[in-house]
């Protein structure tokens, strides 16, 4: 008899964890993620704010005041209505802050700091203008726009360097002086691209218009 009750108490003890884990992750699917949530989603968004430098903790799952404290600085440099609270713009933004940190990790991982700014501020510039399409999934798949995305390397795991240089360049930080296009001189196959006017070349990559 008490084998049978111990087996039911075990029961109940992992029914309440399973449903604790979806109403944790519910916000999360509503596009929402706010202070006391717990979950996958929040640790994938501290991983973000942990990269880009505004969150200086662990990806614990909790959103707790540290990570209000971040989303609140996160969305007063991209231009969002800062309330600490991840709703579905500001999720919206993380998601482009990866894309572009993808494409400048696969880019350029093996350039400077200043020249890992450059390329994604060529991203921002291309987003800024009318020649080019309005969201930056479709700057960054656009046909033959990054050898990154043809070649797999978009596909890396980018690291601290590429976030924080789209946070720069996010911030207003332009090192390719409003360039649209950048190329390596070297390994260009593009009769094209070499007919850019040039601006200045920072590292490996020459930047042009």
């Amino acid at each position: 008899m008490e084998k049978a009750i111990w087996k039911q108490a075990v029961i109940w003890m992992m029914a309440g964890i399973f449903f604790s884990v979806i109403i944790e992750n519910a916000d999360a699917h509503q596009g929402v993620l706010k202070k006391e949530d717990r979950g996958t989603s929040v640790k994938e968004l501290q991983e973000v704010l942990i990269n880009m430098g505004y969150l200086h903790s662990d990806a614990t799952g909790y959103y707790g005041p540290l990570t209000d404290q971040a989303v609140q600085q996160f969305q007063n440099d991209f231009g969002l209505g800062v309330d600490g609270i991840s709703g579905a713009n500001t999720l919206r933004k993380v998601e482009d802050v990866k894309q572009m940190a993808q494409t400048v990790h696969g880019e350029a991982r093996g350039e400077s700091f200043e020249g890992q700014v450059a390329v994604a501020a060529v991203i921002r510039n291309r987003l800024n203008s009318s020649q080019f399409p309005e969201t930056v999934e479709e700057v960054i798949t656009e046909r033959n726009a990054f050898t990154a995305v043809q070649d797999g390397q978009y596909y890396l795991e980018p690291n601290a360097a590429a976030y924080q240089a789209v946070r720069e360049a996010w911030r207003g930080r332009d090192p390719s002086q409003g360039s649209h296009y950048y190329y390596n001189p070297v390994i260009a196959t593009s009769d094209w691209i070499l007919t850019r006017t040039t601006k200045l070349q920072i590292g490996k990559h020459v930047f042009a218009n």
